[in-house]
């Protein structure tokens, strides 16, 4: 009865330990949904108060390369894929740091530093340095059907 008892606790245990690491994030697997036209959703500051965007004149544009060098850019969307832009835009780098996927900006102004704690094919969440939490979505461009 004892053997039973230690193969049933011993099981338990790896089973507990699959889930856990099965369940764990891997930063490296939010690389490949930063890239693209991304919408402002809502804003959660460090105080809990929270800031929702029903329409939004300008998305960001982020492009990311195979070093993981790229920018960020934000643009003003027209009709059937046409952006209008300035010339602006922020070199950016990631890096895995410590578990997390940060992206690290820089202008001829200032730099910073984020933090990306969840990106998927549909939204992409990010924490600044003073801890307001950033959720957008997936943008979806203006289709008209003009002939």
């Amino acid at each position: 009865m004892k053997n039973v008892t230690n193969i049933i606790k011993h099981f338990s245990f790896l089973l507990i330990a699959v889930v856990i690491f099965s369940c764990s994030k891997n930063p490296e697997n939010y690389i490949k949904h930063i890239e693209g036209y991304w919408e402002i959703d809502e804003v959660t500051m460090a105080d809990g108060s929270k800031k929702e965007y029903k329409f939004n004149e300008t998305i960001d544009y982020i492009s990311v390369n195979d070093s993981l060098k790229g920018f960020r850019k934000k643009l003003k969307p027209g009709i059937n894929d046409t952006y209008f832009s300035s010339d602006d835009e922020e070199a950016i780098v990631l890096k895995i740091e410590d578990n997390k996927l940060n992206i690290y900006y820089n202008t001829p102004y200032a730099n910073w530093k984020e933090t990306v704690l969840e990106a998927t094919e549909s939204q992409l969440r990010i924490i600044n340095e003073s801890e307001n939490i950033y959720v957008y979505k997936r943008y979806t461009p203006i289709k008209l059907d003009i002939d």
